[in-house]
C-alpha cells in the first residue's frame, strides 16, 4: 500500500509530549517504568498503523503500561492524533523507530508483551527476515521479552502466518493459541480488539488468523 506523505509530520511528532523523542530513546533503556511513573508491567505493539488497537487497549487496561511503535511519520500522527483526543490516557506513548532496534531501545526481561497486527507480508523470499514475525525478530524480542511473556500476532495474511508458525517452530517458540478463524473462535475471540485493517478485512470476508506464542 503506497503511504501518502503528510506535509509537517515529522514536526508535529517531535513537538508532542506523548512521542519520546528518538535522541532519548536508548537512554531510556531499563527504565520505562521511571518514564511512565509506575512498576506497571509495559506491553508493545510494533509496527502500530494508526493506533486504534494500542489506544483502545491503554483505555481499557490503566493498570498497565504501552508503547506503540511505528517507523512511518505520516502513520504516527494519525495515531498521535487519537491519543490526543484521550488525554485521559497515563499509560501510553508512542516511539517513532526502526523494530531492528528493540535491543538498544528496552532492556532484558523489560516488556510483558508484545503485540504484532497485520504486519507487512514482505512477499518476496529475499525480504523473508524484515518479517515481524520471522526468526531474526523473535531472537530480538527474546532479548526483551520478559521469561513468562507472550507475543500475539494477527493477519489475514495466510502465507505470512504459515510463514509464522513455521518460524516459531523453527526457532524453540510454544505455540499456545491458533486459530484461523478468529471471529469464529469462541475463546480466542472473546475480548478481541480489532484494528483498523481487522475491520475493513472482516467487511470483505476474510478471515483472521492468530496466534500466541511463549518460550
Amino acid at each position: 500500500m503506497r503511504l501518502r506523505n503528510i506535509p509537517g509530520a515529522r514536526e508535529r511528532i517531535a513537538a508532542s509530549p506523548f512521542v519520546v523523542p528518538e535522541e532519548e530513546m536508548k537512554e531510556k533503556r531499563g527504565k520505562w517504568g521511571a518514564v511512565f511513573g509506575n512498576r506497571n508491567p509495559l506491553y508493545l505493539e510494533v509496527g502500530m498503523g494508526k493506533g486504534r488497537f494500542i489506544t483502545d487497549l491503554a483505555s481499557g487496561n490503566p493498570e498497565k503500561n504501552y508503547i506503540g511503535i511505528e517507523k512511518y511519520s505520516s502513520v504516527l500522527l494519525r495515531a498521535l492524533e487519537k491519543r490526543e483526543e484521550r488525554e485521559d490516557l497515563r499509560n501510553l506513548l508512542f516511539l517513532r523507530m526502526e523494530a531492528e532496534e528493540l535491543p538498544l531501545v528496552f532492556g532484558e526481561e523489560e516488556v510483558a508483551g508484545i503485540y504484532l497486527n497485520f504486519s507487512d507480508p514482505w512477499p518476496k523470499d529475499r525480504h523473508a527476515k524484515r518479517r515481524l514475525p520471522s526468526r531474526q525478530f523473535l531472537e530480538r524480542y527474546d532479548q526483551i521479552l520478559a521469561r513468562e511473556g507472550k507475543i500475539e500476532f494477527k493477519t489475514d495474511n495466510r502465507p505470512l502466518f504459515d510463514f509464522a508458525l513455521e518460524e516459531a517452530k523453527a526457532a524453540g517458540w510454544k505455540v499456545e493459541a491458533c486459530t484461523f478463524d478468529l471471529h469464529r473462535d469462541p475463546v480466542l475471540s472473546r475480548g478481541n480488539i480489532m484494528t483498523e485493517y481487522e475491520e475493513r478485512f472482516l467487511e470483505k470476508g476474510n478471515p483472521i488468523c492468530k496466534l500466541i506464542l511463549s518460550r
